[in-house]
């Protein structure tokens, strides 16, 4: 396990997709336990993940969130359900680098996948069915970044990640990055770990991930995501 930083957190952004949930995207039951643990005791808690916002504000509803999210990587943030949806991306550019793919695809006959088009404000997401390597040397020229979430690819603007939507959405709430504890386990989650006070990685964590965290949990997935919330909350769970 990695020393635990002297940080207590009063706020917690976490990602959703293999970090409260397990490999196959089902949430962990005690995951949604601390959460809870947490959102009752009033420490603000955002989920941040690369989902739409209508699949967010079903997860928030169930798990007990005053809704504050940030969706499809950090292109889309709100704070609270009735706060206003900042969209931060330009989609027209996700959409013509996904075209480019299209084209390039179809040529050799395998067709691309689109993850809920209508539903999508900021990134263009698809199915994991095509060389995501392939994918990024066709790309690399263009103005979007490629992510791969481990159960999508993305593509969004460069200048947008969930980090740059976590400051901007801090400020909205009054409250400063530094106080939080971010905590994910791909790509898209490393701006987060980042900008946070402090920054974790669960144990499923890609290389990327684990690099910029500050603390690596030993456990996987949603077990991993139970181990850091105990070790930077305690107070909440000592008996």
């Amino acid at each position: 396990m990695s020393p635990r930083p002297t940080f207590s957190p009063s706020g917690l952004v976490c990602d959703v997709d293999g970090t409260i949930t397990d490999e196959r995207r089902r949430i962990n039951l005690e995951a949604v336990c601390v959460l809870r643990t947490l959102i009752d005791a009033g420490i603000p808690v955002i989920l941040a993940s690369g989902n739409t916002v209508c699949s967010m504000d079903i997860l928030c509803k169930m798990i007990g969130t005053d809704g504050t999210i940030i969706s499809e990587n950090g292109g889309v943030y709100r704070a609270t359900y009735q706060g206003e949806r900042h969209v931060c991306a330009d989609r027209t550019l996700a959409w013509d680098a996904y075209h480019a793919l299209e084209r390039h695809f179809a040529q050799e006959g395998v067709p691309l996948e689109l993850y809920s088009p209508e539903y999508r404000f900021a990134d263009v997401a698809f199915a994991r069915n095509v060389d995501l390597e392939e994918v990024r040397t066709l790309l690399n020229d263009s103005p979007v970044r490629v992510l791969d979430t481990q159960f999508a690819v993305h593509l969004l603007a460069k200048d947008v990640n969930k980090g740059t939507a976590f400051r901007h959405l801090a400020g909205k709430m009054g409250r400063s990055p530094a106080e939080f504890m971010a905590i994910g386990d791909s790509e898209n989650d490393v701006e987060l770990i980042r900008a946070a006070g402090v920054g974790v990685a669960v144990g499923n964590g890609c290389p990327a991930t684990k690099a910029a965290a500050d603390w690596v949990a030993q456990k996987m997935y949603g077990d991993g995501f139970v181990e850091a919330i105990q070790t930077f909350f305690p107070y909440f769970f000592e008996r």
